[in-house]
């Protein structure tokens, strides 16, 4: 088996035993990449001349003694991470041409640990929408089958790792954005509990909801990952003062007496009966290995994404509101006067579903509906967050099917954005409550990925990521890798 298709510890092992370079490592890397791109669309751009030159540098320091955690191991970030010297583009139109002059922190902790990024991902425009469908730069599709879509807003970094690609990538989760895709294309991602990973240099959607986490082959993967990305970060005011740790500490811990909550709100009709069943065996292997499953109620979680989509667009509206064609980015030909620069830029610059979110925004915090809309939205999300709490007092771990279906076909949902926002309908509520949570492979159906859906505590990633671990343990769904045509 090609390395560029293993593990990420699996190439670290290589990379520490020298029986490959770093330079050999990412060289085959970025080939494998840019052959199956013209496929898959995984990539907006690559960084060949720069990843190499790093990978020159990493065997340098390896020879002399270095021990950085991710020394000489290839990763892309999406393209919202700032990375200094590289087009940023957050998949829009409206930021094609921006260079990013710094690098956001998360990108910062991992080359300090010596990673090597060869590229930025694809992704839905401003980290909006569930298919990766909205990008400027075009639909991304799924290794597994081309004609479907890998899920979204990640779904450039999932096809990527999906693809052998790269072994982990780095990717954000607003409503559901690492653990949808992870699902979709067999891969496994985490996302933090909100403030572990710092936002600075991470182009906002919605501030209070979005987070960084990685996605990777295994559960083990992403505790390498996560352990470099996690920090304490002064120059984030969301930041958690807990920031790094050991999250593989864990990942030998048996499962024997673990309470696994089961929401009776994750298993409804709206679930699909192949799907449901898959989670249910995949439940039914940690309840062999001593888990307790205890079936719970999460009472107000159903107002999940109708909170979400007030609260994620208000605070869309405001955080694109600096993208005006005046400062950076894309800006409209021949202006009139200052309001035609604005309102041009802004309707030439953004794609069909920014803007429909910053209009439901806009409308959500206007004088005449803040109170009725917005404020309640936020109230129902304090609900939702008490409902958590409340089960965490029973529970250890809570469990349910990542996705209501398999991935879709490109073009299925595109006309119908109410269908297309069911699709987040399981992971929304983790955001809101500000709870970690990540997506296993745990099946398939029809020939395609099903993810199982694990929610923690608050700062509980290293128990989640032992019980993810553990259960890759037992199954083989995480290898199973799709069949590419370089």
């Amino acid at each position: 088996m090609s390395l560029s298709t293993q593990t990420l510890k699996s190439q670290l092992q290589a990379l520490s035993s020298k029986s490959v370079s770093s330079v050999e490592l990412v060289q085959e890397q970025i080939t494998r990449a840019k052959a199956l791109n013209a496929d898959n669309n995984a990539f907006i751009s690559f960084n060949a001349d720069g990843a190499i030159e790093q990978a020159k540098q990493a065997d340098q320091a390896r020879a002399d003694g270095s021990t950085q955690p991710l020394l000489g191991a290839p990763i892309a970030h999406k393209d919202l991470f700032c990375t200094q010297g590289q087009v940023t583009t957050c998949g829009s139109k409206i930021l094609q041409n921006f260079v990013a002059p710094y690098n956001a922190t998360v990108v910062e902790n991992l080359t300090q640990a010596g990673a090597i990024s060869i590229g930025k991902t694809n992704m839905d425009e401003f980290a909006m929408g569930s298919s990766n469908e909205n990008s400027a730069f075009g639909a991304v599709k799924n290794p597994w089958d081309l004609d479907r879509v890998p899920g979204g807003s990640s779904g450039g970094s999932a096809a990527a790792v999906a693809a052998g690609m790269v072994a982990a990538a780095t990717a954000t989760d607003t409503g559901g954005s690492i653990r949808q895709p992870a699902a979709f294309t067999g891969t496994s991602g985490i996302k933090p509990t909100y403030g572990r990973c710092s936002r600075y240099g991470m182009i906002a959607y919605a501030s209070s909801l979005d987070q960084a986490g990685p996605i990777a082959q295994t559960a083990e993967d992403l505790a390498i990952m996560l352990g470099a990305m996690a920090s304490h970060d002064p120059k984030d005011s969301t930041s958690a003062t807990e920031g790094t740790e050991d999250f593989t500490r864990d990942l030998g811990r048996s499962v024997e007496g673990l309470r696994i909550g089961l929401p009776r709100q994750f298993f409804t009709e709206q679930l699909d009966d192949a799907v449901a069943s898959t989670t249910h065996q995949a439940l039914a292997e940690l309840e062999k290995r001593g888990a307790v499953l205890v079936d719970i109620d999460l009472a107000n979680i159903d107002l999940s994404l109708p909170a979400y989509y007030v609260i994620a667009p208000a605070e869309a509206s405001a955080n694109l509101s600096r993208f005006d064609g005046v400062r950076f980015g894309y800006r409209c030909e021949n202006p009139k006067d200052l309001n035609d620069l604005y309102e041009r830029s802004r309707s030439e610059g953004f794609g069909e579903e920014v803007k429909r979110r910053i209009l439901v925004g806009t409308y959500a915090l206007s004088a005449s509906f803040f109170d009725a809309y917005y404020v309640k939205a936020q109230q129902i999300r304090r609900l939702i967050k008490n409902d958590f709490v409340a089960a965490f007092e029973q529970v250890d771990l809570i469990a349910g099917p990542t996705t209501p279906t398999p991935a879709f076909k490109l073009g299925e949902k595109t006309d119908d954005p109410s269908d297309m926002y069911l699709q987040d309908v399981y992971t929304i509520s983790a955001n809101l409550a500000g709870i970690p949570g990540l997506s296993i492979p745990a099946g398939q159906v029809a020939g395609m990925p099903v993810g199982l859906q694990l929610l923690g505590n608050y700062f509980d990633e290293a128990r989640m990521l032992g019980v993810a671990h553990q259960f890759q343990q037992i199954t083989d769904w995480h290898s199973r890798r799709p069949e590419v045509s370089l």
